[in-house]
C-alpha cells in the first residue's frame, strides 16, 4: 500500500456485515443451548422406551424372590413387560413368565456384586429389526446368587448418539440459514442506499439536475430518496437563482458604468474645450452645463444606492400609512406642468415604510409628467384585502410587448423616453422593487385616458380591513 493511499476499510464495517455477525451471535447464543437440551432429550427419549417398565418389573420380581423361592410361573405385574426369568448361577432357568417359559436364559450378562443392577440390550442379528431390552437385578452379593431378567422386545431404533448428531446438524443448519438470510435481506434492503450514495457522489456543483433512484412505496428508504431529490431540486433552484442574480448584478454594473460614462464624458469634453480655449469659453454657460451633468451623476448615484439598499438590507420597520393623506401631501408639494387630478378613497391604510411609498409615488408621477400630453390622474381605491393606486397619463402609452421590459434597470423604449426628457432609467425599477419588498405588485396597463396607467397594489393593514371599503368611480 502506498504511503499516500488510505487503508482499505474492512468489510466487517459495512452494515450488512455487522448485522450478519449480530444475527450469527444471536443464533448461536439461542439455538446452541436449545440444541444441547434437545439432543439430550432426544437421546434419552430414544433410549427410554422399555427400560423404565423393565426396571420396575425386575425390582418387583427380585423383591418377591427375596421373600420366597420362586419356581414355576411368574405373573407379570407391569404392562408391556412379558419376558421375565429368574436364572441361577449355573445359567439354569428357575422361574419364568408364560412368554419366557421354555426359552434359554434371556441374557448371559450377570451384574456384579458391586453393581447389582444393569440394563442389557440384545438385538436379533438375523432380522436386525428388533432388540430385547432387559433389566437385570442380582438377588444378593453371594457368588451363587440368582439374577432376575425382565424386559420386552422393542423395534430397533437409532442409537442415542445418532439422534444427538441429528440435533446438532439441525441446529447448525438453522444457524447457517439465519446467517445467510440476514446477509441477503440486509444487503437487498440496503442496496438502494448504496445506489443513493453512488449517485450523490457523482453529483457536482456544475450539474445539479441529476436525481437519485427513488424506490417505490412509503418506507424509510423511499422517503429518504424523495427527501434527497427534493433537496437537490431546491439546491438546483437556488443555484439558478444565484446565477440569475449574478447575471443581473453583472448587467447592472455594466449598465451603471455606461450610464455614468455618458455625463462624465460630456463633462470632460466641456472642461477640456474650456482648457484649450479659455478666452472663447462662456464661463456661466460652462458652469451651468457642468452643474447639469453633475446633477445627473448625483441622481444616478442616489438611485443606485437606493437599489443597493433594497437588494442587500433587511426590510425596515413598517407602520400604518394612510395612503390618502400621503398622496395629498406629496402631490401638494409638486409644481408640475400638468397638475394631477386626484380621485381618492378615504382612509386607505397599509403597513409600509412611508419614505419608500412616497418614493414610489414620486417616481410614478415623474414618469407620468414626462410623457403626458395634457392630463395626469391619480386614483386610489381599496378592495377587501388590497389597496390599489393608479397613476395614469394621456401620452403614447406602453406597447404590450414592452410592459415588463420597462421595469428593468436603465431601460428606455424610444427617443421620447430619452435622457433629454430627464430621469435616470431607474425610477420604475426602484418602484417595482419597493412594491415587491412590501409584498405588493406594480404593473402597467392601458389607461382610460389613453396613455399608460401604472397600477400599484399593496396589502391593507388590519384597521383598513375592518373598515368598509370604498370604491369611487374612475
Amino acid at each position: 500500500m502506498s504511503p499516500g493511499s488510505s487503508p482499505r476499510r474492512p468489510r466487517l464495517r459495512s452494515t450488512p456485515a455487522r448485522l450478519t455477525v449480530l444475527a450469527l451471535a444471536t443464533a448461536i447464543a439461542v439455538l446452541v443451548p436449545m440444541g444441547m437440551v434437545g439432543a439430550s432429550a432426544a437421546g434419552q427419549a430414544s433410549a427410554d422406551p422399555g427400560w423404565s417398565g423393565a426396571r420396575e418389573q425386575a425390582g418387583i420380581t427380585a423383591a418377591a424372590a427375596g421373600r420366597r423361592n420362586l419356581t414355576g410361573t411368574i405373573e407379570t405385574q407391569t404392562p408391556g413387560i412379558d419376558l421375565i426369568q429368574v436364572v441361577g448361577a449355573d445359567h439354569r432357568v428357575i422361574a419364568a413368565s408364560p412368554a419366557a417359559r421354555g426359552r434359554d436364559p434371556l441374557s448371559q450378562v450377570r451384574p456384579s456384586p458391586d453393581h447389582p443392577q444393569a440394563d442389557v440390550e440384545v438385538c436379533d442379528k438375523n432380522s436386525g429389526r428388533q432388540c430385547l431390552r432387559l433389566a437385570a437385578v442380582r438377588l444378593s452379593p453371594a457368588p451363587a446368587s440368582p439374577v432376575v431378567y425382565a424386559g420386552r422386545m422393542v423395534p430397533l431404533m437409532a442409537p442415542s448418539r445418532t439422534f444427538q448428531l441429528l440435533w446438532i446438524a439441525q441446529i447448525a443448519l438453522l444457524i447457517l440459514l439465519a446467517t445467510a438470510a440476514t446477509w441477503k435481506i440486509t444487503s437487498r434492503t440496503l442496496r438502494p442506499i448504496q445506489l443513493i450514495r453512488a449517485r450523490l457522489a457523482a453529483i457536482n456543483v456544475s450539474d445539479l439536475s441529476i436525481r437519485i433512484p427513488q424506490p417505490h412505496g412509503h418506507g424509510e428508504i423511499a422517503q429518504l430518496a424523495r427527501t434527497v431529490n427534493h433537496t437537490l431540486g431546491r439546491l438546483e433552484q437556488a443555484k439558478a437563482s444565484t446565477h440569475q442574480a449574478l447575471q443581473r448584478q453583472r448587467q447592472f454594473a455594466s449598465d451603471a458604468s455606461h450610464e455614468l460614462r455618458t455625463p462624465l464624458a460630456g463633462l470632460r469634453v466641456r472642461l477640456e474645450e474650456a482648457q484649450m480655449h479659455p478666452r472663447d469659453t462662456d464661463l456661466p454657460d460652462l458652469i451651468g452645463h457642468t452643474l447639469e451633468d453633475l446633477d445627473r451623476i448625483q441622481d444616478i448615484m442616489t438611485d443606485l444606492l437606493l437599489l443597493a439598499r433594497l437588494d442587500a438590507t433587511a426590510p425596515q420597520a413598517t407602520q400604518h400609512v394612510d395612503l390618502t393623506n400621503l398622496i395629498r401631501t406629496e402631490t401638494g408639494r409638486r409644481a408640475d406642468r400638468h397638475p394631477a387630478v386626484l380621485n381618492l378613497a378615504e382612509r386607505v391604510v397599509v403597513d409600509a415604510v412611508p419614505g419608500q411609498i412616497a418614493r414610489v409615488l414620486t417616481n410614478l408621477l415623474d414618469n407620468a409628467q414626462r410623457h403626458a400630453t395634457s392630463k395626469v390622474r391619480v386614483r386610489l381605491r381599496s378592495s377587501a384585502t388590497h389597496a390599489e393606486l393608479v397613476v395614469s397619463d394621456d401620452g403614447d402609452g406602453v406597447p404590450p410587448a414592452d410592459r415588463e421590459r420597462i421595469f428593468q434597470r436603465f431601460v428606455r423604449l424610444d427617443a421620447a423616453r430619452s435622457r433629454d426628457r430627464g430621469g435616470t432609467g431607474l425610477g420604475l425599477a426602484i418602484a417595482r422593487d419597493i412594491a415587491t419588498a412590501h409584498h405588493g405588485t406594480l404593473h402597467v396597463e392601458q389607461a382610460a385616458i389613453g396613455g399608460a396607467g401604472f397600477v400599484l397594489r399593496l396589502p391593507l393593514s388590519t384597521p383598513a380591513e375592518q373598515a368598509a371599503p370604498q370604491n369611487p368611480g374612475a
